[in-house]
This record gives C-alpha cells, structure tokens and sequence, in this order.
C-alpha cells in the first residue's frame, strides 16, 4: 500500500508528521527524499548494480542465477553481497537456470581389471601442475536424429576442456578420440595421469594399449561415486544448463556445431566448483 498520500494528509491538516510516520512505520527521511524527489545513494546504487546484473546475466544467456552472478561481480571489483545481488535479480524478475536429472552413460564392468585411484578427489587446480593430471567422461545429448555422444578430457589444473569428441555410439572409439585430441593439442609430458570412472571405455584392453604408447597412467575411481570424478559431472551439468537442455536439437550437425562453438569460443568462464 502506498502510505505518502496519508502522510501528506496529515501535514495537510497540520498534523505531526513524525507521529505519522510511527503509525505507518515509515522513516522521516524516506518520506522526505520521496517528496522531495531525490533518490536515495543506496537507491543510486541499487539502480546501477541492477543495470550490471542484467548485463552478466544476458552474457550468460540468462543461465546465471545469484551465486554466479555474484562471483564475476566479484572478480570485477563489485563487492557486493549475495543476498543484495540475489534481491536486485528478484526485483528484476531475473532467474537463473537449474541442470535438469540426466541418466549415465558409461556401465562398469565388473570383470575389469582393477586399478588404482591416483586422483582420490583431490581436484586442487595448480598452474605449475598443468597437463600433469586429466580426468574424462562421457554425457548424451538427445536428438530428433537419436542420442549423441559427447566424451571430453578436463585438465584438472586449469579446469579447461582440453580435448573432445562426439560420436553417435558409446563404442571405445570415442573416448580414444577424445583423449588423441587432448594430447595433439597438449602434447604431455611422460607419466599423465588419465582419470576417470570404471565405464567399460575406460577400462577396456582399447583403450589400455592408447595409454600404454602414450606413457599415460590410468586412473579410476570407485564404482557409483561419481564424486570421484567430480570436476567433469561438474562440466557436464554446466554444459547441459547453459547449452544443450535449453532448446532442441533436430540434428546431430546442429548439436555438433553447437558444442563446438561453446567449447571452443565460449568456454571461458570458470566452471562451477560443486
């Protein structure tokens, strides 16, 4: 309800406005700025922190919810709290978007043979340590055409996609090509660490005899914990929300093109850290 025109009444009458105001739990100076037609400086700032919000949400093509928003604020200088941040979105009708539920793609096989876990879900990002450690996976994306596959390899250091690849089967072929196209763009020392779940890709004679000529040691985490393999979930959630689950794809040259333009031009945006 808007409580001035009774205020003004009052004064009009000869009234106490400050006993007014009691009654109405309003503050003298907030009916004095609002008569006097000057904005507040929280207001000034509240107007041009919205102006920077709406911003970084359209460059993240409204994918961007509070926290987000907040923390590139914060790498820009902005210091200003989550909840004014998240309040201001709320104000200006301004959402993020939440990943959707997705099914795994890669199967353990129980007749594997083991390996160790070198990583143990230490994903500490190092500069000095890049191209030392990688971890993959695997995520489908659904079609008009059927689902398409998309294998990538994570430098954990840095937290960048350093090599992908899609292909329209879950065959070993795929996971191969993700991690041939890691090491021609990233030529590691000897003694990578490769990462990854227990899916019968990873685990497969195939993909063993890559490693092997490569000097790569294989690394896996426990069957089901897929916080073993954190970083890339975490990957593939983010490109699921900002991308893949927000429109059809009627092909898979579409999706293709798509990732390709996220993975290649537009990641390069810090990656959530859950």
């Amino acid at each position: 309800m808007n409580v001035y025109p009774f205020i003004e009444a009052e004064q009009a009458g000869k009234h106490n406005v400050k006993r007014a105001c009691e009654l109405l739990e309003v503050s003298r100076s907030a009916y004095y700025q609002r008569t006097s037609g000057v904005q507040s400086i929280r207001g000034r700032v509240d107007a041009e922190l919205t102006e920077k919000i709406i911003q970084v949400h359209a460059v993240s093509k409204g994918t961007y919810g509070a926290p987000r928003i907040h923390a590139d604020l914060a790498d820009a200088g902005m210091r200003h709290g989550r909840k004014r941040v998240a309040r201001l979105m709320r104000a200006a009708q301004l959402a993020g978007k939440s990943p959707r539920r997705w099914r795994a793609t890669t199967i353990p096989d129980p007749n594997a043979s083991r390996r160790p876990d070198l990583v143990e879900r230490d994903f500490t990002t190092d500069p000095a340590a890049l191209d030392s450690r990688w971890c993959g996976d695997i995520t489908y994306i659904n079609t008009w055409q059927g689902c398409l596959y998309l294998a990538t390899v994570i430098d954990l250091a840095s937290r960048r996609v350093v090599g992908w690849a899609v292909a329209d089967n879950l065959k070993t072929d795929l996971v191969d090509a993700a991690l041939a196209d890691a090491l021609a763009r990233r030529r590691p020392e000897p003694g990578l660490v490769f990462h990854s779940d227990r899916g019968t890709q990873y685990v497969s004679a195939q993909h063993a005899r890559l490693a092997h000529r490569h000097d790569i040691r294989l690394s896996v985490g426990r069957r089901g914990q897929c916080w073993d393999n954190a970083v890339a979930e975490s990957f593939f959630s983010t490109i699921k929300t900002e991308l893949l689950h927000r429109q059809p794809w009627p092909t898979h040259q579409a999706a293709r093109q798509a990732i390709f333009e996220y993975i290649e031009t537009s990641h390069q945006r810090w990656l959530s850290s859950s």
